[in-house]
């Protein structure tokens, strides 16, 4: 549970930082809204291809992603 909250945390707050909004973000993984909402409620897991498309999009490692690593 602690890990989705990291993974939560983390996807906010990289979203915000680069100025997108949920909706945006589901668009770019092909995802519905409600779907990456999940995400970052903590509520479920983007899947291993999510994740690379995440770290492409915020141009970080997937270790980084997870809350393994700094930028």
């Amino acid at each position: 549970m602690e890990e989705l909250l990291k993974l939560s945390t983390i996807l906010k707050e990289l979203r915000e930082e680069y100025g997108y909004t949920q909706k945006t973000v589901a668009e770019m993984l092909g995802l519905r809204y409600q779907s990456y909402q999940a995400y970052e409620r903590g509520l479920s897991v983007p899947t291993l291809a999510h994740f690379i498309k995440l770290a492409d999009i915020y141009d970080v490692s997937l270790d980084y992603l997870i809350g393994r690593d700094k930028i």
